[in-house]
């Protein structure tokens, strides 16, 4: 009696034992099967990109994927070089605030005068026309031609100005600057995707 005693009080240690190593078992492979699950989804999702890629670079069918992003990397070098160089002749507004001084020669037959082409890229609202105006216009500076274009927001003035008396260039700049690069600019927002504004030769 006393030895069936002990075999009742030991099985049923050993079976909970056994409960829980299959607990265990089953929990890690349920674990596993859900990372295998989501590794198979995150590289199902990287070769449909590369697929993607594939068919937007040139002769790239037979690459293996370093290769591939390689061709990727200097495929969009090339192409923003391209827009780069667009944007100089089409003199199309870009994200960034900024403010170009050139000087160019001298006027012929009019002693110190000079001529300034200045570009100012910024953020569009309605007052920077009177604000570009008065600052200027502070500086006695006349504009000879202006060419402004406007797209998605964005502004770009290229205008084309001249001193009779001569003029600080970094006053000049500095004065741009405090209108383009305004932290106090509005929210306004043109909605059209694409405007061209001509100003007439004599706005100054």
């Amino acid at each position: 009696m006393m030895e069936n005693s002990s075999c009742s009080e030991y099985w049923p240690e050993a079976e909970t034992e056994t409960h829980f190593q299959q607990f265990e078992e089953d929990t890690s492979a349920s674990a596993s099967r859900s990372h295998s699950e989501a590794e198979k989804r995150r590289r199902d999702r990287i070769n449909a990109q590369l697929s993607t890629l594939r068919k937007l670079i040139p002769r790239s069918e037979k690459m293996d994927k370093a290769a591939l992003l390689r061709s990727v990397v200097e495929h969009v070098k090339d192409l923003k070089g391209r827009a780069k160089e667009i944007s100089k002749v089409l003199n199309t507004p870009t994200d960034i605030d900024q403010v170009i001084i050139e000087h160019l020669d001298e006027e012929q037959n009019s002693s110190n005068s000079i001529i300034l082409k200045v570009c100012v890229c910024c953020d569009d609202r309605p007052e920077l026309f009177s604000e570009l105006n008065r600052a200027l216009k502070n500086l006695k500076l006349t504009t000879v031609e202006a060419n402004i274009t406007s797209l998605g927001g964005r502004i770009k003035c290229v205008f084309m100005l001249k001193s009779v008396n001569g003029v600080c260039l970094n006053s000049l700049k500095h004065s741009l600057s405090r209108i383009a690069i305004s932290p106090c600019t509005s929210n306004y927002r043109i909605k059209s995707k694409r405007q061209r504004f001509f100003l007439p030769p004599n706005f100054s």
